[in-house]
């Protein structure tokens, strides 16, 4: 069984988090508590607090205020940090006498890369301002991060309009990757998908990207960077033999789960279909 306390707050999270560290090393002393209000909450179905806050408050108050809190919670109940995001910071405690299995916070970043391929066997490629690719003069697919709440496919398509300013429509997942301690300690999940462009007439964004065009999918490929790396290689091999209709990918069928009634996504054979129905 797991409890926790949840703080909704908008503001001060980096702040938070770095303080809290601070001050959970320091361990001040309990008298600190005596003489600092402490925040209000009511206990939620687990046996936790959430305290909610529904009025401004003065930065550097929120934060003798959060850290007394802590500090009682803490000695009180043995909690321990978990996690903060922009609207709360989670205290956790494992209440059964065995190892502590809570799962970490998020461990993965998602992120997409889109073949966005014309009827002209042309595929949309950019070059970034900034970044690994930077300078380099590689031609790549419009790449991005999966946002909190957006599906892949929805993520594939605005990732292209953000980019190069090109309206499209998603077809397949053609391939995805896992690299393990990518970006900032997280591991990543990258996932290839293939999109139909709706509009050809490219309007680049101008903050990222340093150019963007259409060109051959085999000029594509040929890249010396392309060729050199691997993984690069076999994601290129793959788009080749998806136009030759000799591979195919992953097509987004709307349904449902057992544990929600929004609408989701699951990932199937496009060619399979029918025969599951």
């Amino acid at each position: 069984m797991l409890v926790d306390y949840v703080v909704n707050a908008s503001l001060y999270t980096l702040k938070l988090s770095k303080a809290l560290v601070k001050f959970m090393e320091a361990l001040c002393s309990s008298s600190l508590v005596e003489k600092i209000e402490l925040f209000d909450g009511s206990d939620d179905a687990y046996g936790g607090v959430v305290v909610e806050m529904k009025e401004p408050m003065d930065s550097e108050l929120f934060a003798s205020v959060l850290r007394a809190s802590l500090l009682q919670w803490t000695q009180q109940q043995g909690f321990r940090y978990h996690h903060a995001e922009p609207s709360y910071l989670m205290l956790v405690k494992w209440i059964p006498r065995t190892s502590d299995t809570l799962p970490p916070n998020a461990s993965h970043r998602v992120g997409i890369g889109a073949l966005v391929l014309n009827d002209e066997g042309q595929v949309l490629v950019v070059q970034e301002k900034s970044g690994i690719f930077k300078g380099t003069g590689v031609w790549k697919f419009p790449t991005g991060v999966v946002e909190e709440g957006e599906e892949l496919h929805e993520a594939a398509i605005r990732e292209v309009k953000e980019e190069a300013g090109i309206e499209a429509e998603f077809l397949e997942v053609l391939a995805f990757s896992q690299s393990l301690n990518s970006f900032f300690g997280k591991s990543d999940l990258f996932f290839v998908c293939m999109l139909r462009p709706l509009s050809l007439n490219i309007q680049k964004q101008d903050s990222e990207i340093e150019a963007a065009r259409w060109i051959p999918l085999e000029e594509y490929t040929a890249q010396p960077f392309i060729q050199k790396h691997e993984q690069f290689k076999l994601i290129a091999n793959v788009c080749l033999e998806k136009t030759r209709n000799k591979y195919t990918g992953f097509t987004a069928v709307p349904t449902t789960s057992a544990f929600s009634t929004e609408r989701n996504q699951l990932y199937l054979h496009k060619k399979d279909l029918n025969s599951l129905n």
